[in-house]
Formats: structure tokens, sequence, C-alpha cells
């Protein structure tokens, strides 16, 4: 993702950004933060994928505030947690937003602590009641509406980060002590003889460092993956845990034994968007590198990658589907390094969650009109390529989805 210096802005998102951070300036509401939350639900920022000064100001408006909200505050039910996402990008991407934060003045965020998953919504009957609510305002009507009584986050602690602006002064001082190895006492008035200092040689001037290898898709691990078993979450109506081998050696972290092979769980929202029993036995894509998160009291330690329709500008997610699952080639087996083509690379061990690798590629994960998963480098900047890479496996062939053109990849 390209710093806010080098972004160029259309005048419907220059709009954008004057509302949020005037939003932001004069410090938001509860309901504006609910309102700000939703907005977020499906964008990396402010604006979807660019990072603006609109993401500063919200961070400087609300880091204090997330601060000291409490993890029901920030994850639960009613909580607000794509702030909280925000905050942690803003706060640890200074080469991005040009805001340098000190790590004892961050905001700590946990990223093993949800709370709570929302589950599907019927989006037939979420069109129905959207259309009702537009039939009462049209006839002068109120739109019968339910409004959540949040806790008054904004009473307290509002305002920007400060930073002690005191500099620090570290001072060095060297001494040499010289011990004269002769024996007894030298006559009174005899010249005392100095040891000769070493002329010093100069030092070969260091090699200068290697400039930093461009950021790349690569650095993702996807696999194919095979699922052994899928159940409904015990404690989440939208959840199902999946026992899914995806090529790890024994011993490997996050992993168990099952049936003889080596296998991790996964936790995914597809409970009411995908059948029980399509989950059964089959063969997807998996995220092997995400660091572990327990949701609802269970530890995912990857992420099954599946399909849906593109949000349109200014459209909410809700969640209803249609989700399709992303097939790779029928015989690539289970731990086969998939990669998008012109983008061949080794993988990180663990992506560090501070560095939102994830969140800086995926939204150029999509499909094309021939069903084909790719990778869309025009979406990022400064990868130093363009067009379109097909997601293919190792052993060849390219992962596809059932029915869903110019579709989001997560």
């Amino acid at each position: 993702m390209a710093a806010i210096a080098s972004q160029t802005y259309t005048p419907a998102e220059e709009i954008e950004i004057q509302k949020w951070v005037a939003a932001a300036t004069s410090t938001l509401a509860p309901t504006s933060l609910v309102e700000l939350n939703a907005h977020l639900a499906t964008r990396t920022t402010v604006l979807g994928s660019k990072p603006s000064k609109a993401d500063v100001a919200v961070y400087e408006a609300l880091a204090d505030v997330v601060k000291v909200w409490s993890p029901e505050q920030r994850t639960g039910k009613d909580g607000l947690p794509h702030i909280v996402r925000l905050v942690d990008f803003v706060q640890n991407s200074p080469a991005i937003f040009g805001l340098t934060v000190a790590e004892a003045n961050k905001v700590v965020v946990d990223a093993e602590e949800v709370l709570y998953v929302a589950p599907p919504v019927d989006a037939k009957a979420e069109k129905e009641r959207l259309k009702k609510e537009k039939a009462a305002a049209a006839g002068g009507a109120p739109a019968a509406t339910e409004t959540k009584k949040l806790p008054d986050r904004t009473k307290t602690q509002n305002g920007k980060v400060e930073e002690d602006a005191a500099a620090s002064t570290v001072s060095a001082t060297a001494a040499a002590a010289v011990a004269s190895s002769a024996a007894g006492t030298a006559p009174e008035g005899a010249p005392t003889k100095k040891k000769e200092k070493k002329e010093k040689q100069a030092r070969p001037p260091k090699a200068a460092p290697p400039p930093p290898a461009p950021p790349s898709p690569s650095l993702i691990d996807l696999r194919v993956g095979h699922i052994l078993k899928a159940v409904k979450h015990p404690e989440a109506d939208s959840l199902y845990v999946s026992t899914i081998a995806m090529g790890d050696a024994k011993g490997s972290p996050d992993t168990e034994e099952y049936e003889g092979q080596i296998v991790r769980t996964v936790c995914s929202g597809l409970n009411g968007l995908v059948p029980l029993e399509e989950m059964q036995g089959r063969r997807v894509v998996v995220v092997c590198n995400l660091k572990p998160v327990k949701m609802r009291g269970i530890k995912s330690a990857a992420m099954v990658l599946a399909a849906s329709p593109r949000l349109k500008e200014g459209e909410e997610d809700h969640h209803g589907g249609p989700v399709e699952l992303v097939n790779p080639p029928a015989d690539a087996p289970a731990g086969t390094r998939v990669f998008f083509e012109g983008w061949k690379g080794e993988p990180e061990g663990q992506l560090n969650p501070k560095k939102k690798v994830w969140e800086m590629f995926q939204p150029g994960f999509t499909t094309t009109e021939n069903l084909e998963v790719g990778f869309d480098a025009g979406v990022v900047k400064d990868l130093g390529k363009e067009g379109l890479g097909k997601l293919v496996a190792e052993t060849g062939g390219i992962c596809t989805v059932k029915s869903l053109k110019g579709a989001t990849v997560r």
C-alpha cells in the first residue's frame, strides 16, 4: 500500500475524506462510532484500500478512547472491532500514514481476543426490511428502526495522543589508566617514559545494505487443504470448525494428528452460507501463515479462502452471501503450494499482524469472467508490476470458483 504522500484522490474521495476529518475533529459521538464501525466493516481504510488523512484524523481522535475500552466494548456483541483494527493499523504503519507513535503510547491490541462473531444475515429478509423502510420514508412516516444504546465512550480521555516532546540527552565519557610495570620507585625528577600510541588503522567503509525487496503477495502462504471433517461450532451459530490436512510436518506448531494425518483446526464463518455437507471431504485453498486466533474458545490456525460478490461504493456488507469456496486443481494433493503467476516466492513463516501484509494484498484477490481466481496488481501501488496473475498450483492447474465473476476473495 503506497504512502499518503503519493496518493491521488477523485473528487468523490475528497468529499469522503473531508466528511470523516470533520467528524473526527468535532469528536465522534457514540452514534457516529457505530456508523464508522459499520463503514469500516468491509474496508481496510476509510476510503477502502487507499490511506488518507481521514485515517490519521480518526486515529488521533479515538486512540485514547479505544485505549480504555473493555474487551466487550472492543470485540463483544455490541463492540466496535473495526475501529480497533484501524487504530492498530495506523499506529503500526508509519511508512504509510506518516505518523510515528512511541511504543509506550500505542493502544495495546490482542489479535487473539475475539468475543463475538456476527451470525450470517438472511439477505432476502434484510432486503425486504430495507424496502419497507424506504416505502415508509417516502410516505412521510418514520421508518421503524432499532437503535441500541451504547456505553458513553467519549466522556473521558478524548483527543490526540500527546507524546513527551522533551529530548533526552546521552553523554558518554571515556577514561584510560596506564599502569607501570617497573618495580620500586623512580628517582625524583627522573623523566617518565610514556607508552607510544599505536596508530589506528582506518576501517574499511561498510557496504551499503541492499535495497528492501518490494512487497509481494508471495509472502502469504497459500496451500491446498483437505477437509477431513467439519462440524458446527458449539458456542457460535455462524461458525464451522474444520479439521484440515495441509501438508504440515509432524510436530509443527498448532497441529495435531487425526486419522494418521497431521492436521490443523480451522474456524470459518460459513455456517448458513455453505451447507455443512459440502464441507465434508473436499479440497480447498487455505491461508496457512496468519497468526492463530481464538474464536469463542477454539483456536483457529488457518483460514479457508472463499469468494463473495464485490460490494459497490457505499454498500454495506450484511454477510448474507452468496459465498463460494475456492476450488484448487482437482489433482493437487493436500499441502501443494499455491501462488499467483508472476509472484512466486518464499512465504513468511508467520505474518506479523502489525505489518498488515494480508490487509495490503487481499483487496486485489478477485475472480475473472472465466471464473478463475487471480490477483489484480493494479489495486496495490508500488509493486513494480501490473496486470492480473492467476492463482495456480505448483503441480499445475488454475484455482476456480463455481459461478461468481468479478468477486472478492478472502
